[in-house]
């Protein structure tokens, strides 16, 4: 039964009532509305006060970074497995800027865009723009048919060869077969996140794929079944949201930058949250899209689905210091792990992939509910397609009895950590419910460099 809608409060109605004032009206007359209930003249006002609040914050000037409160300086961190000093250097610098309760480095970790990726920071009434990154909502979606891998073992290359024809790989894409969605029609979170120029470009690349680590696997569990697994975000609305607002906010992108942290109830803090919250659903929709287009050329009817985000924040409450506290928790390359929360990780180019559950306990605590997004890195990608070679790499997919179609030498499975030595470190606030080995895997072609960073 479809849920009736929970009508948010406006945040511009006390502009919007104060702009009916200044022309003259009483805001609260209502007036009539053949065939609809009747509305207070202030609402009449709203797109002009939303519009006055676009101009307002853009001519604001670039914030600076103040000083670190003292209740918040030496917030905990708490580290897994084994990391280069850099990626730690870089986790703890982050924690250094804002209202930081308490932060976590995954075992998959290491140096992202002004945070590490498989860093995860919590922090009270403030959001970080660079915690969430470039490629926002970008995450995993894995689904289980009725369909049996033994059932279409002999067709696995042309069913392959059918996904790279259906779907869009690369940088600059657009859908060939016009994926529709209702978040199209939801002008109120257009608005709000003042993304309202964006809509059409978003909706010709709804159900994209993009490039670099994004990918669609096909994978066979313990008993036999077929799933569908499938690794991306929000393409250029969430970049282009994101990077609107890092220079909004005065950030600046690169490496070894400070984070650009935001007060969640300031104009730039409300309207990034609310381009968030569209690119986290936009990049729902395009996984279910890319899913469902799968499953079609495959045959057979979903049986079980896991769903989840790992470049997003989040309102939670965590206890910190024995007091419980609302608060932003930032995931950069993390996955949400509350206990009984399940959880789809891939791990390198056609390695093993697992469905996982977060358990309870004080590791799970410490870790802020949160887990590996995949194996994580040892190479970068330059580093990576100087060291191995094609045939190293086609090698070890042809052991692993894996059919690639795309990919290149920046992904090879020798650049990452192994999955199961990265959960290990895990192992006191996860559990794996299954394993899922892959017989199939499509992603963008060589030369394909993905601007969506993290």
């Amino acid at each position: 039964m479809k849920q009736p809608k929970i009508r948010r409060p406006d945040p511009y109605q006390d502009k919007a009532r104060e702009l009916a004032t200044a022309a003259g009206f009483d805001p609260d007359a209502r007036i009539e509305r053949p065939g609809a209930r009747s509305m207070p003249t202030w609402c009449t006002f709203l797109d002009a006060a939303r519009d006055a609040a676009i101009a307002e914050a853009r001519q604001e000037p670039v914030a600076q970074i103040a000083p670190q409160s003292a209740e918040f300086t030496n917030s905990p961190l708490k580290i897994f497995g084994q990391h280069d000093q850099k990626t730690i250097d870089q986790m703890r610098a982050c924690m250094g800027v804002g209202n930081c309760v308490a932060g976590v480095i995954r075992a998959d970790g290491h140096l992202g865009y002004a945070q590490p990726v498989g860093g995860v920071i919590a922090y009270e009434k403030q959001i970080s723009i660079s915690g969430v990154g470039f490629d926002i909502g970008c995450g995993n979606m894995a689904v289980r048919l009725d369909t049996r891998y033994d059932d279409i073992r002999e067709n696995a290359a042309a069913i392959l060869q059918d996904i790279r024809k259906v779907i869009s790989f690369g940088i600059g894409r657009t859908n060939a077969e016009g994926a529709e969605h209702e978040l199209f029609d939801d002008g109120d979170a257009w608005r709000e996140s003042d993304m309202e120029a964006y809509r059409q470009k978003a909706v010709g690349q709804l159900g994209t794929v993009g490039s670099g680590n994004h990918y669609v696997d096909l994978l066979t569990d313990q008993d036999g079944f077929v799933w569908i697994g499938v690794h991306f975000g929000s393409r250029g609305l969430g970049h282009t949201s994101a990077t609107r607002y890092l220079k909004a906010a005065g950030g600046k992108d690169g490496m070894h930058v400070p984070p650009a942290v935001v007060d969640e109830d300031s104009e730039i803090g409300r309207r990034y949250i609310a381009a968030m919250q569209l690119a986290g659903r936009y990049s729902y929709a395009g996984r279910e899209w890319v899913v469902d287009r799968v499953r079609q050329i495959i045959g057979g009817a979903v049986t079980d689905m896991v769903h989840n985000h790992h470049n997003y924040a989040w309102r939670e409450k965590h206890t910190i210091g024995g007091a419980e506290r609302d608060l932003w928790v930032v995931r950069k390359g993390a996955t949400p792990a509350r206990p009984g929360q399940r959880g789809f990780v891939g791990g390198s180019m056609g390695d093993d992939c697992v469905i996982l559950e977060g358990v309870d306990g004080e590791e799970a605590k410490a870790s802020l509910y949160s887990t590996v997004h995949g194996a994580g890195r040892l190479f970068g990608r330059m580093q990576a397609k100087r060291t191995f070679t094609q045939a190293q790499m086609d090698a070890w997919l042809q052991e692993r009895g894996v059919l690639l179609a795309g990919g290149d030498l920046d992904e090879s499975p020798m650049a990452y950590r192994r999955l199961p030595e990265v959960l290990a470190a895990h192992c006191g606030s996860v559990k794996v419910l299954h394993t899922l080995r892959p017989f199939a895997v499509a992603m963008a072609g060589g030369g394909e460099y993905d601007p969506w960073k993290d």
